[in-house]
């Protein structure tokens, strides 16, 4: 009888320990933010359900790989979103936002990214609090750099304006129709014009964000990011437009 009563309050304990775990497990959990070292460049990516991957992760890769590079300002390299839930990228990778820019308290951003994504030609376009961001962003970054109709955005908050652009090259008619004020150029992969690169996008986006590092660091070290990720760089052969340094 008395192993009977052993048994019996073991299952309770064990049945307890259980549903306390799952409690735990479905309770708030604060928030951690990436940490971010002093003295580097701050290159936030702005990313939204629908984000191509491509136009996402290739200047991130080149971006992220400067902390390998000594002697240099490497770059911190964080999205942010409107939201603290997953996103979904066109092609269905899930990604944990590491800032909501609708409420957490942001850090200085020098580099500003755009990558494309679905709805950047219609209902993105339509989304005010983005759009206000990226001009709040704007008025303190160093660099904003759009890829593939990441453009577009840029062209809503109104930095393109009296700049020369490029975009997705079967969207340049579109981006010309909706924005017929603007210079926007076709037979280029990127231009860089003031302090904005916008690039073709696609494969290219790495052309673009090599671009970027080649002017803040020099060949040597832009070849060697390039490298690490088997890409044979020469500025020389990418077809591109350089407007104002």
């Amino acid at each position: 009888m008395k192993q009977v009563q052993i048994f019996i309050i073991t299952l309770l304990f064990i049945s307890c320990n259980f549903k306390k775990h799952k409690v735990e497990n479905n309770s708030f959990v604060e928030k951690e933010f990436p940490e971010l070292k002093e003295g580097r460049y701050n290159v936030a990516f702005l990313i939204m359900d629908g984000t191509f991957n491509t136009e996402l992760t290739a200047p991130y890769d080149i971006f992220q790989h400067t902390i390998f590079r000594k002697g240099v300002k490497q770059m911190n390299v964080f999205t942010v979103a409107n939201t603290d839930a997953p996103i979904t990228t066109f092609e269905g990778v899930k990604i944990i936002p590491d800032f909501n820019y609708l409420k957490d308290p942001l850090p200085k951003i020098d580099i500003l990214v755009i990558p494309s994504a679905e709805h950047h030609l219609d209902t993105d376009l339509d989304d005010e609090k983005m759009i206000a961001f990226v001009q709040k962003i704007d008025k303190d970054a160093q660099y904003v750099t759009s890829h593939c109709d990441g453009a577009f955005v840029l062209a809503k908050a109104g930095l393109l304006k009296d700049k020369v652009s490029t975009t997705f090259p079967s969207d340049i008619d579109q981006m010309r129709e909706m924005f017929p004020t603007l210079d926007i150029r076709k037979e280029v992969l990127f231009v860089y014009d003031d302090k904005y690169i916008t690039s073709a996008g696609g494969a290219k986006s790495f052309e673009a964000a090599l671009y970027l590092c080649e002017f803040l660091y020099g060949k040597e070290i832009t070849k060697s990011l390039a490298g690490g990720l088997v890409i044979d760089w020469d500025l020389e052969k990418v077809p591109h437009l350089i407007v104002k340094k």
